[in-house]
């Protein structure tokens, strides 16, 4: 059953001060530990949820995958093959979505219908999985397509996203939903509008100093060490990653021995 979301667009924290008498290093680190703060502490059934799901995939060995287009693909690089990582932990990659190749160009694809659908196939996600779709503005067609045909195949699908900015704009998917309202399990950012937070310039008007990716950071890192806490506490043999720079590169030779060409771009 998809859980239930508001998308009111009122929670914990609003906009960040403007107190044009502090750095804008201070503020910056204001917000952040503000954002931090109420996207752990607004959201604790949700996020207990999400790691039940990990957890529940990992003991029946099913893959833990991550999409996101733009700068949201970097949380879904941030999961992969990392020490302390999840070895069953997988992003979903194309490069017309990422910067590298061209950023502009990036904007028009994640709009397009039907690039989603054949991404999921592509990589084989499947009946019990889990696929976090990240998107702050949770308006382009790509992440709700991710998000709705991860469903149609049987994969449990949690939505990151930033809903006080998605809710202030219209889907561009041809179904007229947004990223939340499609998603089993929805976890907020607790971003404002516009992702950055810093006031700058005469009367303020210019914002700098974007949080999505350090807030979804630690969002996605918290979650997936809860699950494997679960996981082993239940008797889970779960596969991560070492450090290959701290010793424990044997270990991740084995793992690698095993899963290249079968885990997508290991």
């Amino acid at each position: 059953m998809r859980a239930m979301v508001s998308l009111a667009g009122s929670r914990p924290g609003g906009e960040p001060p403007d107190v044009p008498s502090k750095s804008a290093l201070s503020r910056y680190r204001a917000a952040v530990e503000a954002q931090l703060a109420a996207a752990f502490e607004s959201q604790t059934a949700t996020i207990d949820a999400v790691a039940d799901a990990v957890a529940a995939a990992l003991a029946a060995r099913r893959w833990i995958w991550f999409a996101g287009t733009g700068h949201s693909h970097l949380l879904a690089l941030e999961m992969f093959y990392r020490a302390g990582g999840l070895v069953r932990a997988v992003p979903i990659l194309d490069e017309e979505l990422m910067l590298h190749v061209s950023a502009s160009r990036s904007t028009e694809h994640e709009r397009e219908s039907g690039r989603a659908a054949r991404l999921l196939a592509r990589d084989g996600v499947g009946a019990g999985d889990v696929l976090f779709v990240i998107s702050n503005s949770g308006r382009n067609a790509v992440p709700v397509e991710f998000a709705l045909e991860g469903r149609r195949l049987g994969a449990r699908v949690v939505a990151l996203t930033n809903l006080r900015h998605s809710n202030a704009h219209a889907s561009r998917h041809p179904s007229g939903k947004r990223l939340a309202e499609v998603a089993d399990l929805v976890l907020d950012n607790q971003g404002i509008e516009g992702d950055a937070v810093v006031p700058v310039g005469a009367g303020g008007e210019l914002r700098v100093g974007a949080t999505s990716t350090v807030v979804g950071a630690a969002l996605l890192e918290a979650i997936v060490a809860e699950a494997v806490s679960r996981a082993m506490a239940a008797g889970v043999d779960v596969e991560v990653y070492r450090s290959s720079n701290g010793g424990g590169e044997a270990v991740n030779r084995r793992y690698l021995a095993e899963y290249v060409g079968k885990i997508p771009r290991l």
